[in-house]
């Protein structure tokens, strides 16, 4: 079907390298970015160049995250049809799309293509082998209320590569990353009212890890009525987006590009309050997101929600909470409707220390899919069903393949300045769903001791490839002082 034709505020936009199609509107490369040797895509006709992300710069260099992959974006109002093609004659027989609850089928061509037809807004990975060289596509809703560049309180960057550094938004500012937006640097935000929108690229490969104009990437502080949107950031050289000692953060359709560092987690809300995270892509090497309450000065972490996301994470967990935490309650958390693609250790990790008390956290409708990274020989797989359940180990190893879906347990670890382990109160992990190469796919939960125990966990509808588990499955272990453990 042919593009709806639309002004140019409203135009379809095709890629980061973005390419526009308005009456027909191309938004050319900026000079000097680099574009996909692997891919090329033509999108309703057109041609849509791709950008590049890296994987693993040194001294990270000895991990295989299947090097770099490519990216575009595009917004429409109607159904997209997709035609692309590997341009080094990889072995397409495994091709996948991810997450494959979009129902997203690619069809054959004879010529070497292959089609993939959208008709609504969503993030997804085209694959032919696990994590080498993947297509990365992010089909947004178009724009509204773009702002203007003249107006006195909206800092604008136009199409082209811009090279930033520290980018500082205040009371009442919009910036704004055009498409066809490269802008090198880092911003941080500290006022009311403050709004970050746009489809360009903001952009940290310049910096070295743990380098960079600002303390993190996008760095909210002490800040009230912040909105993120649209926006795709690559290359984080340290945590990407984080809500730091601040209230009412909306981050929208934002798209993260990770991989290339350590410690580039993607979103952390920092001793924040309700801060809502929605249709948004995550590839990190470090935690997709982590709730982290850093100082108890700040205040408590809670209101926290993750809605209708994508997460790929390549080396640590997909949502860490209570690491590096001394506020006295991380409450009331949701996830829900979200896909994990691509992970590696303990997915879910709760583990509340300094006497934080973590409670009323639910994890529903999340759907993991295992890869060729998580699959078990039948050897492995016959010795994880014979663990013993009736003596906990959170250090249980199956070839090394420490893939657990949910851990949680107060402890005591390096990084607590109050060695005294927190508490657990009210978990729900609701409409869990597995599906892929068998793998080891645990639940486990227990107390710390006789006085910092667990209480209230409910597993519902936990179903690992195909199979509903019950409590006597081996892959639920419950430990030591905790109660009110309900499995259905």
């Amino acid at each position: 079907m042919k593009a709806k034709l639309l002004t140019l505020a409203t135009a379809l936009l095709l890629s980061a390298a973005n390419v526009a199609i308005a009456e027909i509107n191309l938004w050319p490369v900026p000079e000097g970015e680099p574009v996909s040797a692997f891919w090329s895509v033509d999108i309703n006709g057109r041609r849509a160049d791709a950008l590049t992300a890296r994987t693993a710069d040194p001294p990270f260099d000895h991990y295989d995250y299947g090097g770099e992959y490519a990216f575009l974006s595009v917004d429409a109002d109607e159904p997209l049809e997709f035609t692309i093609k590997e341009e080094t004659g990889a072995n397409l027989d495994n091709l996948v799309i991810r997450p494959q609850s979009l129902g997203l089928k690619p069809t054959m061509n004879d010529d070497g293509t292959f089609n993939i037809a959208v008709d609504k807004p969503c993030q997804f990975s085209v694959e032919y082998d696990g994590r080498l060289h993947p297509l990365l596509i992010f089909v947004n809703p178009l724009e509204t209320d773009v702002p203007n560049e003249g107006d006195d309180n909206v800092i604008y960057y136009g199409p082209g590569v811009h090279k930033a550094d520290k980018i500082a938004v205040g009371d009442n500012q919009t910036l704004y990353l055009a498409p066809g937006a490269v802008v090198q640097g880092g911003i941080y935000v500290n006022g009311k009212n403050v709004k970050i929108c746009g489809r360009g690229v903001l952009d940290s490969n310049p910096w070295k890890w743990r380098e960079g104009p600002t303390g993190h990437t996008v760095h909210v502080a002490n800040s009230q009525d912040v909105s993120i949107e649209g926006i795709i950031v690559r290359g984080s050289s340290r945590w990407t987006v984080v809500p730091v000692n601040s209230d009412n953060v909306v981050i929208d359709n934002i798209k993260i590009c990770g991989g290339r560092a350590q410690n580039d987690d993607g979103i952390n809300p920092c001793n924040s309050r309700n801060v809502h995270v929605s249709n948004t892509f995550i590839r990190s090497d470090d935690d997709c997101i982590a709730l982290k309450g850093l100082e108890v000065d700040y205040g408590n972490c809670e209101d926290i929600s993750a809605v209708n996301c994508v997460f790929w994470c390549d080396r640590a967990r997909i949502v860490l909470m209570g690491h590096e935490s001394r506020a006295p309650y991380m409450r009331r958390v949701l996830f829900k409707n979200c896909d994990v693609i691509h992970s590696q250790t303990r997915n879910f990790l709760l583990e509340p220390g300094e006497k934080m008390r973590m409670e009323d956290i639910t994890f529903e409708d999340i759907r993991f899919e295992t890869g060729k990274e998580n699959a078990l020989s039948p050897e492995a797989l016959e010795k994880m069903k014979s663990i013993d359940t009736s003596t906990l180990r959170f250090d249980v190893d199956v070839a090394n393949k420490d893939n657990w879906l949910f851990v949680g347990r107060p402890v005591v670890n390096m990084y607590m300045r109050t060695k005294e382990p927190g508490y657990i109160k009210n978990v729900v992990i609701r409409n869990v769903s597995v599906t892929g190469p068998a793998s080891y796919c645990g639940i486990l939960f227990s107390g710390a001791d006789e006085e910092h125990r667990t209480d209230g966990l409910t597993i519902e509808n936990f179903v690992l490839f195909g199979e509903k588990q019950t409590s006597d499955s081996p892959l639920i272990h419950i430990g030591d002082f905790i109660d009110n453990v309900e499995v259905k």
